[in-house]
């Protein structure tokens, strides 16, 4: 069987997780940061999220060694 390629733009945005669930950064902390507070920037939009079960199969299919 020949090699199977992997996404490079989604290689860059998920991660797994030692028990093999795949991570996700959080959206809205790239631009327009000054109306929201440091609460909403720090503590919760700072940390790793787990991608949602009906989207995982998704990204497997684009992260094949995953």
């Amino acid at each position: 069987m020949p090699k199977l390629k992997t996404r490079k733009a989604a290689a860059k945005r998920f991660r797994a997780t030692g028990s093999g669930k795949i991570l996700r950064r959080k959206a809205y902390k790239n631009h327009l940061l000054n109306h929201k507070s440091a609460e909403r920037k720090h503590r919760r939009l700072s940390h790793l999220a787990l991608v949602h079960e009906r989207d995982e199969e998704n990204v497997r299919l684009m992260l094949p060694y995953l």
